[in-house]
C-alpha cells in the first residue's frame, strides 16, 4: 500500500563534548573514548512513497552537496549522499521494493564535527524504519548504520552516550538534558582525515564520560594548527558569562558552549555577531 502522508525525522546536530583519541588501529580507524550529545536542532529528513526513488536537498547548506535552497532535481553527486546510501542499504536488507521520494533540509555546515552527514543517515533510516515498521532497535538496523559511518550508530540512537572503540559501543548516559548550548562556525573546512592524521599519536589518558569539564578534545590542536581561527572561537565562548563549558566539537571547525542559562547563551550570540557578524551560530539546548 503507498503511504501517502510524509514521515519526517529531525536530524539533530552532534556533540563531542569531549573526545579523547587513544591509539590507531590496524583497521585505519582510531580506538577514541567520547561523550556524544544531541541538540534539539539541525537537519530534517522528510520521506513519502513516489512512483521512482526522488531525493532533492534544500535548505541555507544544499549548495555545498550540489542541492538548492527551492530543491529540483537529484544533485549529480546524490549517489555519494549518505542519506541515499542508507536507502540503498536499508533497502537491501529488508527487502523493500517501494520507491521513496526524500528531501533533506540542509540547515547545519557541511563537513563542520557536528555530524551532519552521519545525522542525516540516522534520520533516513529512522524515517524508513517507521514507514516500514521495523523497530528502531533492530539489530540488522543498527549493524547498517555501523556500515555507513562510524557516528552514525550513536546518531541513529539520538541519546546522549559514552561511545568507545570507533565510537559504535554506546553507553546510554541520562544527563545534560535541556541544558543551553551556542554553536558557532567560522565558515572554515577542515578535512576530518587531515585532522586524525595531525592527532600526535600520544594517549593522554582516560575519559570520565560523567566529567566532560575535565576531558579534552584531542583532535582540537591539529584542527587549530591548520585553521587557527578555531582558537579565537573557543576563547571568545570561554570569555563569556555563564559558561560551563567551551570546545570544538569532532574534528571541527564547529565550536560550542555549554550555559547556565539561556540569557547568558543568547548574550553569547550577540556577542559573537558583534565580533564576526559572518560566523554561523546556532543557540539551542540539548535533547
Amino acid at each position: 500500500m503507498t503511504l501517502q502522508t510524509a514521515i519526517v525525522e529531525p536530524a539533530p546536530a552532534k556533540l563531542n563534548l569531549a573526545l579523547h583519541v587513544r591509539r590507531r588501529r590496524a583497521d585505519g580507524y582510531h580506538d577514541i573514548e567520547t561523550l556524544f550529545a544531541f541538540c534539539r536542532d539541525g537537519d530534517q529528513v522528510t520521506l513519502v512513497d513516489g512512483a521512482a526513488d526522488r531525493f532533492r536537498i534544500t535548505g541555507p547548506f544544499a549548495a555545498a552537496l550540489g542541492g538548492s535552497a527551492a530543491g529540483g532535481a537529484s544533485p549529480a553527486s546524490a549517489d555519494d549522499n549518505l542519506v541515499v546510501r542508507a536507502l540503498h542499504a536499508f533497502r537491501a536488507v529488508f527487502a523493500v521494493d517501494q520507491p521513496h521520494d526524500i528531501k533533506l533540509e540542509k540547515n547545519l555546515p557541511v563537513a563542520s564535527g557536528i555530524g551532519g552527514g552521519s545525522a542525516d543517515a540516522a534520520a533516513t533510516l529512522r524515517a524508513l524504519a517507521r514507514r516500514h515498521d521495523v523497530p528502531t532497535e533492530d539489530p540488522r538496523l543498527v549493524d547498517i548504520a555501523a556500515g555507513l559511518g562510524a557516528d552514525v550508530p550513536a546518531c541513529l540512537s539520538g541519546q546522549t552516550a559514552f561511545g568507545t572503540g570507533k565510537g559504535d559501543a554506546l553507553v546510554p548516559l541520562g544527563r545534560w538534558q535541556g541544558t543551553p548550548v551556542l554553536l558557532v562556525n567560522p565558515g572554515v573546512g577542515v578535512s576530518t582525515a587531515a585532522v586524525f592524521r595531525g592527532w600526535d599519536g600520544v594517549d593522554r589518558g582516560a575519559l570520565d564520560p560523567n566529567r566532560p569539564e575535565n576531558g579534552r578534545n584531542d583532535l582540537e590542536p591539529p584542527a587549530r594548527a591548520m585553521a587557527p581561527v578555531i582558537a579565537d572561537v573557543v576563547a571568545l565562548l570561554e570569555a563569556q558569562r555563564g559558561v560551563t563549558l567551551a570546545r570544538m566539537s569532532g574534528s571541527g571547525a564547529t565550536c560550542f558552549a555549554l550555559f547556565e542559562e539561556a540569557a547568558d547563551r543568547d548574550a553569547a550570540g550577540r556577542a559573537v555577531t558583534a565580533t564576526c557578524a559572518d560566523w554561523w551560530q546556532l543557540a539551542t539546548t540539548l535533547a
